[in-house]
């Protein structure tokens, strides 16, 4: 059995069930089930980054340093 004390979540679920035409039940099983498979499908940001990871590792190396002039360079500071 679930009793939903909360009020903004016990509006957001009568809500849901009107808009949808369903019993706040199954209102509450839908949002759960939703949210469990977006969750199963979620693809973690370290895989997601893997493509762009990949393209820099392709580019060749320019032998250059990042140091603070190049920085200083970049921001258009005066050296």
């Amino acid at each position: 059995m679930l009793h939903i004390r909360d009020q903004e979540t016990s509006r957001a679920v009568r809500e849901l069930a009107a808009r949808k035409g369903i019993t706040l039940t199954e209102a509450v099983k839908l949002a759960v089930s939703n949210e469990l498979h977006r969750m199963s499908e979620e693809i973690p940001l370290w895989d997601r980054l893997a493509p762009i990871r990949a393209e820099i590792r392709s580019w060749p190396d320019t032998g250059h340093s990042a140091d603070k002039t190049f920085y200083d360079q970049l921001s258009g500071e005066p050296e």
